[in-house]
């Protein structure tokens, strides 16, 4: 195949699979609501809707290493359009479970826990994927174009769902996201995942290497990345004390700042409304030269804005003002993990070798989310017990501490050298 046609090719890559994530995120984020909304008003139990919760998280917690060893062992194509199809049947049964005996909390967790399962399958593949669906000079683009998918989703499900949820039934519900996964399975299988490749997925390892040597080597391959266990390190740490965030601003807006529900609704949304917004942003520019540096600039300002979110229980601000000033809290929140999130994820797909793509981002996803659920359960302690103010500020100056020692200079100059090498350009250039 000749380079335009690739380049031809790689265009068609980009758009289909970002209207194939769209499609699937949408639907996938408006069952997501539609369901959340028949458990709370069918048991009026928050221990019924956790549980749907956990059984979304820990499947995918769990599967995740074994899902990147699989991706990288057989093709990844072929794993994407199973695991979509496998989402599609689930669905389907539980289409059937409703339209015959009505719904039941075990065939909404079971399917849940099925989804989750799938949905890891495919996000990993896809993942892996990015250097061979499309040309090196616009991987960053690729990732943007699906971050923005994401972002876009997240918006508008919830407005759509609630729309539609006191309009149609169930069974009609469920009719249409099993539409729009049958979508998404046939413009996935119009892509092809290794037109870039310079290795075929599927022959990685010898052919006796059973699953426990493949993800061992996996490991091993990571720990002589040292700019990978730098990510895995931040990542890991920086999660776990995003978690006083995410727990204490829903009880700050909502129990200590008394904002209505849909005011806080509103501020929660301005979240993916900033991480849509930069996503287009990094889609239409040049791609972010020194990853690292980007990423470190972005998760300081991200510690900055979590200690921000205590200054109206300091300070006595009028509610309209209160509010505007959580809209802007969430819109710059959202914008920071774009420009963290991206230009790392494509230094990643950049140096992380072909075959070890799959192994690799799902030991780097495990890791991340290891820490969440056990920061999760101490914050919601320490919120009962200290001023949450205190906590979050403690936290926020944690977070930055924690930026500032593992993303050091020393470990920037490590991962781009060129960048010192500018600086004496610059310096010699200003003597003259």
């Amino acid at each position: 195949m000749d380079s335009m046609m690739m380049l031809r090719k790689a265009t068609y890559h980009l758009w289909t699979f970002t209207i194939s994530k769209l499609i699937s995120s949408f639907g996938s984020q408006v069952y997501s609501f539609a369901i959340s909304f028949y458990i709370l008003q069918a048991t009026g139990s928050a221990k019924s809707f956790a549980l749907n919760l956990i059984c979304n998280v820990l499947p995918r917690t769990i599967v995740s290493p074994f899902a990147g060893y699989i991706v990288d062992k057989y093709p990844r194509k072929r794993i994407a359009i199973i695991a979509q199809i496998a989402t599609t049947l689930a669905i389907g049964g539980l289409f059937v479970v409703s339209a015959t005996t009505g719904l039941s909390l075990p065939a909404i967790y079971i399917t849940t826990s099925i989804v989750a399962l799938t949905s890891t399958f495919s996000s990993v593949a896809f993942t892996s994927s990015i250097t061979g669906l499309v040309d090196e000079a616009r991987i960053q683009k690729a990732m943007s174009l699906n971050q923005m998918s994401i972002s876009f989703a997240a918006i508008a499900s919830p407005a759509v769902g609630g729309l539609l949820y006191g309009v149609i039934s169930m069974p009609l519900f469920l009719i249409f996201y099993m539409a729009a996964s049958a979508v998404a399975i046939i413009l996935e299988a119009t892509i092809n995942f290794t037109l870039f490749s310079a290795k075929q997925a599927g022959t990685v390892g010898t052919p006796k290497e059973s699953m426990w040597q493949g993800m061992k080597a996996g490991v091993a391959y990571l720990k002589l990345q040292p700019l990978l266990m730098t990510i895995i390190g931040i990542a890991l740490l920086v999660n776990f004390l995003m978690s006083a965030y995410q727990v204490g601003y829903s009880y700050i807006l909502i129990e200590k700042l008394k904002m209505v529900s849909q005011h806080f609704g509103f501020a929660e949304g301005a979240f993916a409304v900033g991480m849509l917004l930069l996503s287009i942003y990094l889609s239409l520019r040049k791609e972010i030269k020194y990853p690292l540096l980007a990423a470190k600039k972005g998760l300081i300002l991200t510690g900055i804005i979590i200690g921000g979110t205590i200054l109206p229980l300091l300070i006595a601000i009028p509610y309209n003002l209160m509010f505007g000033f959580y809209i802007l809290l969430g819109l710059s929140l959202g914008a920071c993990i774009v420009f963290i999130n991206t230009p790392t994820q494509v230094m990643m797909q950049k140096q992380i070798a072909d075959e070890y793509k799959g192994r690799v981002f799902s030991i780097i996803e495990t890791v991340a989310m290891a820490l969440s659920p056990l920061g999760m359960v101490l914050y919601g302690f320490l919120y009962d017990v200290f001023p949450a103010q205190w906590v979050l500020l403690l936290s926020s100056g944690l977070f930055i501490a924690v930026v500032l020692i593992l993303a050091r200079p020393a470990v920037i100059r490590k991962v781009h050298p060129e960048l010192a090498e500018e600086k004496v350009v610059k310096k010699r250039a200003e003597a003259f």
